[in-house]
């Protein structure tokens, strides 16, 4: 069934527009949700939380990379279940590790110009993600979207570890010295 034919089910309000999303889409959300969360129980009531944010907001939303909106939709639920079951301490997982790693190049403050700071931020990084070789690209997006782990990353890339940290260090780099150049830095 293509994307266009389940934002039509939803549109329509079928039944089993949930039903078919969960088909075609159910095992790309829980890894999203699993490489977040590290709990198959949690990535699963994310996953269903995903299933109902999309049936609240299919209308108004006409999305139509229903993949991509389905990921972004199941990312943010997961980050908030982690966030909210990791309020007081730091635990395990890749949440807090790639956020460190990130943290290195990307400013965090949070005083009344930060939706702004944010804007601008986020269009750079999109900016500089697509400049990306494809690559480099996929293995950026991998640690800091999907929150894979580095082993894994470099497993699926046919990389060494010490390679896939090493790419991911220049990356980094890059992107500071992109952000700067930017004047976000």
């Amino acid at each position: 069934m293509t994307d266009q034919e389940l934002v039509d089910l939803y549109l329509n309000r079928a039944e089993d527009a949930i039903a078919q999303t969960a088909r075609q889409y159910g095992t790309y959300c829980h890894t999203i949700a699993y490489n977040i969360l590290f709990s198959h129980e949690d990535a699963d009531e994310s996953v269903n939380d995903t299933w109902l944010a999309a049936w609240k907001t299919i209308p108004p939303q006409k999305p139509t990379v229903l993949k991509t909106y389905l990921g972004k939709i199941t990312r943010h639920l997961a980050l908030k279940r982690y966030r909210d079951a990791h309020r007081l301490k730091r635990g395990g997982g890749e949440v807090p590790l790639a956020l460190d790693e990130l943290g290195e190049c990307i400013p965090g403050d949070s005083d009344p110009e930060s939706a702004v700071m944010a804007q601008e931020l986020g269009a750079a990084l999109r900016r500089f993600v697509a400049d990306l070789p494809e690559t480099e690209r996929n293995i950026f997006l991998c640690r800091y979207w999907y929150l894979d782990p580095v082993e894994q990353i470099g497993r699926n890339a046919g990389f060494s570890i010490s390679k896939t940290k090493s790419m991911l260090r220049r990356i980094r780099l890059r992107l500071r010295k992109h952000l700067e150049q930017e004047g976000l830095l």
